[in-house]
């Protein structure tokens, strides 16, 4: 894990190389904004805004899902924009 990012917060969540998009970035939410940090830069990018009541993050291939408070964004990194579920 990299200095500043906790393994244990739902809602950060790592990339893992070969698994499809985003390897070896952390995607994270904070201040209501979907980021990805790349540690070889150590710069953030900012994928989505407005991303209220998020309660946890997970990745799956080229796929991250934020659950809400009552619903759940899926966002396309291979697409960069927010896809129907």
């Amino acid at each position: 894990m990299i200095p500043g990012f906790s393994g244990d917060d739902a809602l950060v969540c790592e990339g893992i190389v070969g698994d499809g998009c985003g390897g070896g970035r952390l995607f994270y939410i904070d201040e209501n904004q979907l980021k990805a940090y790349d540690s070889t830069t150590q710069e953030s990018l900012l994928l989505l805004e407005d991303v209220r009541d998020a309660k946890k993050l997970s990745k799956d291939g080229c796929l991250l899902y934020i659950d809400l408070l009552e619903s759940r964004v899926v966002f396309d990194l291979s697409l960069l924009k927010v896809i129907e579920e």
